[in-house]
Formats: structure tokens, sequence, C-alpha cells
């Protein structure tokens, strides 16, 4: 019995960072879309609809480099997803360069 417990434990922990850090990454639209224009000169580049629940956005900043990929669920709630450096514009018809999946 105490070695299950002490099973479930280390389970819960192992998962409890990632819950809290993605809880971290979330706040009402307006805050952070000001974050992204206000703190990074980022701007809107374009995005769609993942499904009826959630919309995947895509802001940049080109004199800065940087870029987030934003999803906003329905409620309002919009979680970065993921963000970097070094943003470059694609060119219509440029084929992707070596190295980098397609």
């Amino acid at each position: 019995m105490m070695r299950r417990t002490l099973t479930s434990l280390t389970l819960l922990a192992a998962f409890f960072p990632a819950a809290l850090h993605a809880q971290v990454n979330c706040a009402a639209r307006d805050t952070v879309i000001e974050k992204l224009e206000s703190g990074y000169g980022e701007v809107f580049a374009g995005g769609g609809l993942q499904n009826s629940t959630r919309i995947f956005e895509v802001w940049f900043s080109e004199e800065k480099g940087t870029w987030t990929i934003l999803m906003t669920r329905a409620d309002g709630m919009s979680c970065i997803m993921a963000s970097g450096t070094n943003w470059r514009e694609g060119i219509p018809g440029m084929k992707v360069p070596a190295g980098i999946p397609s």
C-alpha cells in the first residue's frame, strides 16, 4: 500500500509543475494583447480557427525579431503556446529552407 501511495505522489509531483506552468501563460485576451503590443512591439500577422472553441494567432515584431503563437479560447482567455526570436517573413512561393521540416 505504501509503495502505491509513493508512486502516486511521485506521478502527481511530476505533472503538477507542468499544469501550474500552463496556467501562468494564460490571461484575459486584452491583457495578453496589451503586453505583446506595448512590451514587445508585436503586431498581428495572421491566424485562424482550430475548432469552434479555439483561435490561433501569430504575432511578431519586425523590429525586435520576436514572435508569439497565441491561442484564445471561447471564454476569452488567451494562452501563449510558443514564442521565440529571429522572426523572418515568408516569401510567397518560396521553398522551405533545408533543415526545416515542411
